[in-house]
């Protein structure tokens, strides 16, 4: 008789999309999981957050992975078509550059996803308000111990399990231990971003003339580009258009462990005047009657030669900070929590190191030519220089020439590891 595998534990830092589905993947593949998030509780569906885009394969590991797959109907909005347009800001005027009619993604509100992900989860899995502090490995490196601050009670807890998953993001703490030399790279642009709900005014003028300038919002992703950047403009389910403008600027300085904050109100005026001058007035009139908007900072990192250290693994953000140019970031990091759990379903606990090595065989090939194709496409609509070709000229740029613009071209658009077929 085959001998039973004991049950094998992990702890994951971050409470975020990527350390949720971790959790569902690793319960999946037979762990215990405990996931430590320093927010003191769950973010409620108002909050704070905006649309993020979800591939096929994305769709299909999380009806996997929540308790009533159809709930995911309820939260999400097809996207059939890709329109990459030119914007004249001092004629006022777009054209169709190309598109896509095959676009195949499906948009989503991110407070949305992580609530139907952390709701299918058992309650005692997520340790909320709990702020990872440090962790070290045994001697025997056959345990992992981790400490975290209970922000309630300013109390000190130790976890003791067979892997630590760091999905404690792009300025993960956990990660810097093993590269305390890497650093973050500024793209030069920020993106500025709003939700505006529209459910209590769906007729407004505002509305209106959007969805005339815009006539296939509802089911289209639009990319214009203009010679302040790019917008992105697309609907949500609920009646909520989602909208980024990616303005280039010197770095902006946060304060804390952020990328994310909220602006002055002067920050704001100065952003509605730059609106102005780009962008169509149909546009700008969505932007300014957006409750909170709020200023994203972009970077990325050079791509990771390791994405494990005996019992530490990375995943999404913490394993390759990436520009969101390819609609990479959650879709990366779905498939990431995917495949760790795959493999170590796969090799066992007593297998650990083999499972790591297979998931980062895996996922590293993979995330390197997403980061740099998501960051050469970013300076293309930004029209800042790319070593291997000219600036991209909306203004006369011919269909062909804009294929570049694509989502389609990202590498490993829609393939599908075997480890997961």
């Amino acid at each position: 008789m085959k001998e039973a595998r004991r049950k094998a534990k992990a702890m994951v830092v971050g409470g975020s999309i990527a350390g949720i589905c971790c959790a569902h993947a690793l319960i999946a593949a037979g762990w215990d999981v405990v996931v430590l998030e320093k927010t003191c509780s769950p973010p409620n569906r108002c909050a704070t957050g905006a649309g993020i885009g979800l591939d096929t394969v994305s769709l299909k590991l999380i009806e996997s992975w929540i308790k009533e797959p159809k709930l995911l109907q309820h939260i999400t909005w097809p996207l059939t078509i890709e329109h990459e347009r030119a914007t004249d800001g001092d004629k006022k005027i777009t054209w169709a550059l190309i598109t896509d009619e095959n676009f195949n993604f499906t948009a989503v509100h991110w407070a949305d996803l992580h609530s139907l992900l952390y709701n299918s989860l058992p309650q005692e899995v997520v340790l909320w308000g709990h702020s990872f502090n440090s962790f070290c490995i045994s001697d025997d490196k056959s345990a992992v111990k981790v400490q975290a601050k209970v922000l309630q009670t300013n109390e000190t807890v130790e976890i003791v399990g067979d892997l630590l998953v760091a999905a404690d993001g792009c300025l993960s703490s956990i990660r810097k231990t093993f590269l305390p030399d890497l650093k973050l790279r500024y793209s030069g642009y920020c993106g500025w971003r709003g939700v505006l709900d529209f459910s209590d005014n769906e007729n407004s003028e505002t509305i209106q003339a959007l969805k005339k300038a815009y006539p296939d919002l509802g089911k289209c992703n639009y990319f214009d580009i203009g010679s302040e950047g790019h917008v992105i403009l697309y609907e949500l389910i609920n009646q909520r258009i989602n909208w980024i403008w990616y303005k280039n600027q010197p770095e902006p300085e946060f304060k804390g462990n952020s990328v994310t904050t909220k602006v002055s109100s002067d920050m704001i005026e100065n952003m509605y005047e730059a609106a102005d001058k780009v962008w169509i007035p149909e546009l700008v009139k969505l932007i300014r009657e957006t409750k909170e908007p709020f200023l994203n900072a972009i970077y990325d990192c050079e791509p990771l030669d390791q994405l494990y250290w005996d019992k530490v693994v990375l995943i999404g953000d913490a394993a390759h900070p990436i520009s969101p140019h390819g609609a990479r970031s959650t879709n990366m990091s779905i498939l990431d929590a995917a495949v760790v759990g795959k493999c170590l379903e796969k090799w066992g606990v007593e297998n650990l190191s083999s499972a790591l090595k297979e998931y980062q065989s895996i996922r590293l090939p993979v995330a390197r030519e997403q980061v740099l194709f998501s960051r050469r496409m970013g300076r293309i609509k930004q029209r800042l220089p790319v070593s291997d070709r000219g600036l991209f000229d909306p203004m006369t740029a011919s269909e062909e020439e804009s294929k570049v613009l694509q989502l389609r071209n990202i590498p490993y658009f829609s393939d599908i590891p075997d480890i997961l077929m």
